[in-house]
């Protein structure tokens, strides 16, 4: 069976993968690391960082994961709706999360 040439992907997916790619970006920057530095410690090439970056959904997982852990993104939270708190900040991302783990605005009731 040969290779697709084109796989679709749905475009939850290609919104996840960007948005991954976001975060990997923003921790880079924060840890003020280079394309270059980054690409060499997760041992990869930088052209492939900057296609993870992209959100391109061609590259390898472990590649992936590999440099979201160098940038301290949190790929899997104990919590969805800590993972919305974080986010809360970041507008148009918030789409991606499910409106069930939104963090939403309770007023607390406080009259004794």
């Amino acid at each position: 069976m040969s290779k697709p040439i084109a796989r679709p992907y749905s475009q939850y997916n290609l919104d996840a993968l960007q948005l991954l790619g976001q975060l990997v970006r923003e921790g880079r920057l924060a840890k003020a690391l280079t394309t270059t530095d980054l690409a060499m410690r997760a041992g990869i090439s930088r052209a492939l960082l900057q296609r993870i970056e992209r959100g391109d959904p061609s590259c390898s997982i472990g590649a992936v994961f590999e440099t979201a852990a160098i940038c301290g993104v949190a790929l899997f939270e104990s919590s969805a709706r800590q993972l919305a708190v974080k986010l809360a900040n970041h507008g148009e991302k918030m789409a991606l999360l499910p409106k069930s783990v939104r963090a939403g605005k309770k007023e607390v009731n406080d009259d004794f």
